[in-house]
């Protein structure tokens, strides 16, 4: 399996050779298109991704929407399967794909030897050794973004894809002062959050097909049936991932309406810190992958991809009704 993964990867490289320039540390505005960039974080080098759109000028709060990719996946993987990219352009925010670390970083990364993995709070990965701080490398990231442009603080948002999703669960649980909403995709939440001081809101999508990640839970394995060491925990089922979030806000997890139609099932749940809303998507047939996007692996390992709904459209919808409400304080820090 690992050899014909290997191939398949291979192929795909020209695929994923996006034309992304390189940006100076000292560089404050950076010009519309892709960029690669690198900051250091607890002795660390990290780096990540940033899509400026075509209509951006200097002086314009701009949104922000950060991707984080799955276990094994790529900051540039991310940007081909999800198209949060040409979102962007079309939409007028940025789009930030960072990096996780590879699980040995003296190591050059790959999906099946040393796959770029997120510290998601599940404790699955790290055995024996010091754990990145990735909530530090983030909050360090939105740092480094607001020195370079001009951000909208109110409407920071956070997707991811598998561990990705679950590291976006602990990102918003620690940095809820900074995020606005997330939408996790086929991930779990493997830690109880503490109460919210401040509305998250959550879009959840998944499939209810996925291999990997369980509606009811268990063991994730590829649609082969193959496993790994890595990934080998159990999943909580994916209503846990949901009771928690929206226990954290002290709120009964009652769905206020339901839908199912096309084969999508939308439950959504109004939560009791003013605007703050929990949607929870599931696409039937749907594997693990990102709806109506690109999968970097083929169907036979991940299971079905589906077109009933485009995950980073319905993501973006989501977004645009749940900003930040922020205290007057930061109001005026704001102006």
């Amino acid at each position: 399996m690992a050899i014909s993964l290997k191939i398949f990867l291979i192929c795909f490289s020209s695929v994923l050779a996006f034309n992304i320039q390189t940006a100076y540390c000292g560089e404050t505005y950076v010009k519309p298109g892709s960029h690669a960039l690198t900051l250091a974080v607890n002795g660390l080098e990290r780096s990540y991704i940033v899509y400026v759109p075509t209509s951006h000028g200097p002086q314009t709060p701009l949104p922000l929407v950060i991707m984080l990719h799955g276990g094994g996946g790529t900051a540039r993987a991310a940007m081909w399967e999800t198209g949060w990219a040409e979102k962007a352009d079309k939409e007028g925010f940025l789009a930030v794909f960072p990096n996780a670390m590879a699980r040995n970083p003296a190591r050059r990364s790959s999906f099946a030897g040393n796959p770029q993995l997120w510290n998601d709070g599940s404790d699955r990965f790290y055995s024996g050794q010091e754990a990145p701080d990735d909530v530090g490398f983030i909050a360090a990231m939105l740092d480094d973004l607001a020195a370079r442009f001009t951000l909208d603080q109110r409407r920071i948002f956070i997707s991811g894809f598998s561990n990705g999703a679950s590291m976006s669960f602990r990102i918003a649980a620690e940095l809820s002062h900074r995020v606005a909403a997330i939408a996790p995709v086929a991930g779990a939440l493997w830690f109880d959050p503490p109460k919210f001081q401040r509305p998250v809101s959550m879009c959840y999508i998944t499939g209810t097909a996925d291999p990997l990640n369980l509606i009811e839970g268990g063991v994730p394995k590829l649609a082969t049936g193959a496993g790994d060491h890595a990934r080998a925990k159990p999943k909580p089922p994916v209503r846990d991932s949901l009771r928690k979030w929206i226990k954290a806000f002290g709120c009964p997890d009652t769905a206020a309406s339901i839908s199912d139609a096309g084969g999508v099932r939308m439950e959504t749940y109004v939560l009791c810190m003013g605007t703050a809303e929990v949607v929870y998507i599931a696409v039937d047939g749907l594997g693990h992958t990102w709806a109506g996007g690109k999968s970097l692996l083929p169907e036979r390992m991940v299971g079905k991809s589906s077109n009933k709904i485009r995950a980073t459209d319905v993501i973006w919808e989501f977004f645009q009704k749940h900003p930040r409400s922020l205290p007057d304080t930061d109001k005026n820090a704001a102006r």
